[in-house]
C-alpha cells in the first residue's frame, strides 16, 4: 500500500484525514510518524496556492506523496472575509475565542437572513514525480449569534450548517465529516487516489 503524508503539524487534522480517507488505498502517515518537523509559510493569495506550498514542501522533505489543505470561512456580509487572506488581513494572531468575538462584533447589526457564510476547503496532493491533483469542497450555512459546542476548531462554534440547528462544534466527528467542506473535498478526491494507488 503506498504512503500518503498529511502535510500538517495539527494532530487533530491528521486524525480527521485518517477518517476521511479511509478506503482510499493509501497508508496515511503524519510528519510526527516520520520524525519530520517542518514549518511552511502560507504566503499564497488563494487556498489552492497555500495548500500547494505546504504539500510541495512536505513531499520534497519526505520523498513521499503529500496532501495539504487550506480552508477558511467566507462571510458574505464581510465581503468574503476572513477568507483565504486571513493571515494577511488581520484575522490571525489571536486565540480562537478572540477571533470568534471579533467576528461576532463585526456582525452585531446584521439580521439573521443576511448572516450567510460558507466554509471552503481546497485539498492538494503533490507526488514526488511532480504530478499534482486538487479538489475543492464547500459547506453553506449562517453565522450564529453566539458560540455553542466544544468540538471542532476555528470558527466551528459559530457556524450553523444549512438546515441544522446545531453549530459545527456541536456535531460529532462523524456527523461533521459527512457534511464538512473538508469532507466534501476528500470524498471527491478518493476515486482519484484509488486509481493512483492501483496504478502504483
Amino acid at each position: 500500500m503506498p504512503t500518503l503524508l498529511i502535510a500538517t503539524n495539527n494532530a487533530g487534522k491528521v486524525e480527521e484525514f485518517r477518517e476521511l480517507l479511509e478506503g482510499s488505498g493509501w497508508e496515511i502517515v503524519s510528519p510526527s510518524d516520520l520524525g519530520l518537523t517542518l514549518e511552511v509559510e502560507e504566503s499564497g493569495l488563494t487556498y489552492a496556492e497555500n495548500a500547494r506550498l505546504k504539500a510541495e514542501a512536505f513531499s520534497l522533505a519526505s520523498g513521499l506523496a503529500a496532501l495539504a489543505d487550506d480552508s477558511g470561512l467566507e462571510v458574505d456580509d464581510l465581503n468574503g472575509e476572513p477568507g483565504a487572506l486571513h493571515h494577511i488581513n488581520g484575522w490571525d494572531g489571536r486565540d480562537q475565542d478572540e477571533r470568534i468575538q471579533i467576528l461576532l462584533d463585526a456582525m452585531d447589526d446584521v439580521s439573521p437572513p443576511l448572516r450567510t457564510a460558507r466554509f471552503r476547503s481546497v485539498i492538494v496532493v503533490v507526488f514526488p514525480h511532480g504530478q499534482v491533483i486538487e479538489q475543492e469542497g464547500t459547506v453553506e450555512g449562517v453565522i450564529a449569534p453566539f458560540p455553542a459546542g466544544e468540538g471542532g476548531f476555528g470558527y466551528d462554534p459559530v457556524f450553523l450548517p444549512e438546515g441544522s440547528s446545531r453549530t459545527m462544534a456541536q456535531l460529532s466527528a462523524s456527523e461533521k465529516n459527512r457534511i464538512s467542506h473538508r469532507g466534501v473535498a476528500a470524498r471527491l478526491l478518493i476515486p482519484r487516489l484509488r486509481e493512483l494507488a492501483v496504478a502504483g
